[in-house]
């Protein structure tokens, strides 16, 4: 194999060492979130010993704004904000309205269990957000109550349907877990059939030090697209940049009903050859990749005095640190970084 050369000055800041444009930004606001999904969050706030962290612990509103500005600068332009639940943290309205006046940001996307939706819904639209990212792995509110640990379906129902309303772009994030919600695969494809979002099965990844992850609960992709397969025909859709890991289907059905079902496969087939992120994990240090645990602490460098200057060197040097990929398909073996800070 060749040897990866080094960006030089003259090249875009934002190419890593494996000639991949790092574009998009990645933002966990908060560690806190206001359900207790069993793949995530544990009871309690806490797993193995790493306790919710405490406000003055996270980035402020002014120190993610100037972060934010930097990485404008130096180009790039997409910007989705997670969690935890990122709209469970006071002010984040606010700090939406003015993301969006930052020159350059040409796209603010927004993660969310939904549980906040109906409220905020309107307000996020106003302040220019078009696209939400909302997560929900099962239909029946008994079993969302024990993935969850909240009886609070109908609520996160209710918001979708406000969003939708709204105009909304949204894609539905479903966890694919066999033997937890297997059985509703198929009336997922069939809710993309009659409603106007994307659906996207995510297969179920080992993240956290304590996470509950087991091989037996791990379904493929090439075993969803089987069983989606009963609904109708899929056929692979162009690749779209914006469509970030997920490969995006068409689904039609016999009656000619049409949708979209996109399939997020970190392990069977990972997308690293790709990967165009960062992320700035709410407890502020900068992550390259989802799945290592190697980070730069970025908040000690703000609360130090450091300059835009050094912000930026530390970004590109993180970028640079950028790995090839990850061996999750060799070895199975959990990152100990907690999903609820790194942000999903």
């Amino acid at each position: 194999m060749n040897k990866q050369m080094k960006p030089t000055q003259e090249n875009n800041e934002l190419v890593d060492m494996f000639s991949r444009t790092i574009s998009y930004l990645r933002l966990s606001l908060t560690d806190r979130c206001n359900l207790r999904c069993v793949y995530c969050m544990p009871e309690d706030g806490e797993e193995g010993g790493l306790k919710i962290l405490q406000h003055s612990d996270l980035l402020s509103y002014e120190e993610l704004l100037r972060v934010i500005k930097v990485v404008v600068d130096m180009g790039m332009n997409k910007l989705r904000l997670t969690g935890g639940e990122p709209l469970v943290r006071r002010g984040v309205m606010d700090f939406i309205a003015a993301l969006s006046k930052v020159k350059g940001l040409e796209e603010i996307r927004l993660t969310t269990n939904g549980v906040l939706l109906q409220e905020k819904a309107a307000g996020l639209f106003d302040a220019g957000i078009r696209k939400l990212n909302i997560s929900l792995d099962t239909m029946r509110p008994e079993r969302f109550k024990e993935i969850t640990g909240a009886d609070l379906f109908e609520q996160v129902w209710q918001g979708i349907e406000t969003a939708v309303e709204l105009g909304f772009e949204i894609k539905l994030n479903v966890v694919a877990m066999k033997g937890i919600n297997d059985d509703e695969f198929v009336d997922f494809a069939r809710l993309a059939l009659e409603k106007p979002y994307q659906v996207r099965f995510i297969e179920f990844m080992p993240v956290g030090k304590n996470s509950t992850w087991d091989k037996r609960y791990y379904i493929p992709s090439t075993e969803l697209k089987e069983m989606i397969g009963k609904v109708g025909t899929l056929e692979a859709l162009s690749g779209c940049r914006m469509d970030g890991p997920a490969k995006v289907y068409s689904l039609t059905a016999a009656d000619g009903s049409k949708g979209r079902i996109g399939f997020i496969s970190p392990i069977s087939h990972h997308f690293c050859d790709t990967c165009n992120r960062l992320r700035l994990t709410s407890a502020g240090t900068l992550r390259a990749c989802l799945l290592h645990d190697h980070e730069a602490d970025l908040k000690a460098l703000l609360r130090s005095g450091g300059s835009d200057k050094e912000i930026r060197a530390l970004i590109k040097q993180t970028i640079l640190d950028k790995p090839k990929g990850h061996t999750l398909a060799e070895d199975l073996a959990n990152c100990e970084g907690q999903m609820s800070r790194i942000g999903g």
